[in-house]
Formats: structure tokens, C-alpha cells, sequence
């Protein structure tokens, strides 16, 4: 989705549907979403209702996260498509737990696509465009990060991982993979985003029957489809 952040990210290298502001004076940060989606700002679709979904969305699995102790800086949705959060300087960084052997995984190591991985691959990536993966090392050569923070950020996405893991499993579905954003506010860390159908990547476990594949949303229908079928499972 088309990603415009105002405050500490280049919106020209983002591309989810919505707009971060730091209001200093009421001392919180507002994230807003529209109804525009788009995947690495080659095609856009606008979508009836996505904002409003996509907020519903996350910030039903941040206060999920919540409840297992995760530092989440979520506060309140904020109307039917903003989320309020603590106020806080995002980190220009996100880190992809994957589950499963995806396309690029299997085909570098010849392995058998969407196969269980025994541990998580952690994945390093900065801003949204398509060839976005960096190390460890980038982080601390420029200053992203310390090695107390990494090390933070590290087991936070761990718990965060096998909590949302067992979510899924427990409405019979695997989560292929997520995607964690987190900003810091003072000296403390908090997770803030990217619990959308952009980030959860979720398959059924028994991979029968017709389901969206949550890496070829090509079409506005594939879009909304998938989108719905989250919102189903938060319900069960």
C-alpha cells in the first residue's frame, strides 16, 4: 500500500496505506490509513472500506500482543481508520520472522516451497522497496541501532512471532510470516506496526480447498479476500 509518513520516514520509500504524524503538542503519535493498496508501488488498487479494515486489523493483534506482555505502543484506535500511539522516532528498519521455505528460500537452497522451518529465519530489511535485506552489521555500522537494542528487538520479535504462531495454529491456519516495525519513545522500544494482511502472511494448514496466497495479491478482489479472511479469524 501507498505509505506517506510525516515526521521521520521518506514517504517516496514506502508503500503501505497510510500517513504517521508526531503531534508534540497532545503528546502522541497518529497513525491513519486510507483506501489505497498498492505492491512495491507498481499497482494500486483502491479498495471500498481497506483503511478501516487494515486499522481494525492491527490494532486488534497490537492489543493481542498486549495482553502477552509485549512492549506495544499501541494507545486507541483513533476513529474507524487511525490508530493513536505512544509518541515516538520509528526506526528505519523492520525485521521479517519467516516460518516457511518461501520462493526465494527454497530456490536458493533447493528446498521444497511453503515447507515448515524447525527455527524461524530472521530477515533485516530497510525501507519497502523490493531489494530492501541488510545484516546485523548494517544496523550497528550506521548507527540504526546499539547492540542492546538489537538484542532487544531480537527477543521481542521472537515472543512476538510464537504468540501470533499460536493464534494461527489454533484456527488451523500457519503463519508463513510477519513483519515487525518498532519506534522508540525516550530509551524504551516499542513495537508499532505491521500487523496488516501487508505483513501476516497466513496459509491454511491443511492447503485444501481454495485460499488467497498471501504473495500474489494481484488483483483488488485477491486483495479484499484475503483482508476479509483475517478479519474472520479474529472473530473465531
Amino acid at each position: 500500500m501507498d505509505l506517506k509518513f510525516h515526521n521521520n520516514i521518506d514517504p517516496s520509500k514506502n508503500e503501505s496505506v497510510k500517513r504517521e504524524t508526531a503531534l508534540d503538542e497532545i503528546g502522541y503519535s497518529l497513525l491513519e490509513y486510507n483506501d489505497i493498496y498498492s505492491e512495491n508501488g507498481i499497482k494500486k488498487f483502491k479498495i471500498k472500506n481497506l483503511g478501516e479494515k487494515f486499522a481494525t486489523i492491527n490494532s486488534h493483534f497490537l492489543e493481542y500482543l498486549k495482553a502477552y506482555h509485549i512492549p506495544a505502543g499501541f494507545l486507541k484506535l483513533q476513529g474507524k481508520k487511525s490508530l493513536r500511539f505512544v509518541k515516538h522516532k520509528r526506526l528505519p528498519f523492520s525485521v521479517k520472522l519467516i516460518n516457511l521455505i518461501n520462493k526465494r528460500t527454497a530456490r536458493l537452497f533447493h528446498k521444497k516451497e511453503n515447507e515448515i522451518l524447525s527455527l524461524p529465519i530472521t530477515e533485516f530489511h530497510f525501507g519497502t522497496a523490493k531489494e530492501t535485506l541488510i545484516t546485523e552489521s548494517h544496523l550497528l555500522a550506521f548507527d540504526f541501532c546499539t547492540i542492546e537494542e538489537l538484542r532487544i528487538i531480537n527477543r521481542v520479535c521472537s515472543k512476538v512471532n510464537a504468540v501470533l504462531k499460536s493464534f494461527f495454529e489454533r484456527r488451523n491456519e500457519l503463519l508463513a510470516e510477519v513483519t515487525c516495525w518498532f519506534g522508540k519513545a525516550g530509551n524504551k522500544l516499542y513495537v508499532v506496526d505491521d500487523f496488516t494482511p501487508k505483513s501476516l502472511r497466513v496459509i491454511p494448514a491443511n492447503n485444501q480447498g481454495k485460499w488467497v496466497n498471501p504473495y500474489k495479491l494481484a488483483t483488488s478482489n485477491d486483495v479484499k479476500k484475503y483482508t476479509d479472511h483475517i478479519i474472520k479469524l479474529m472473530s473465531n
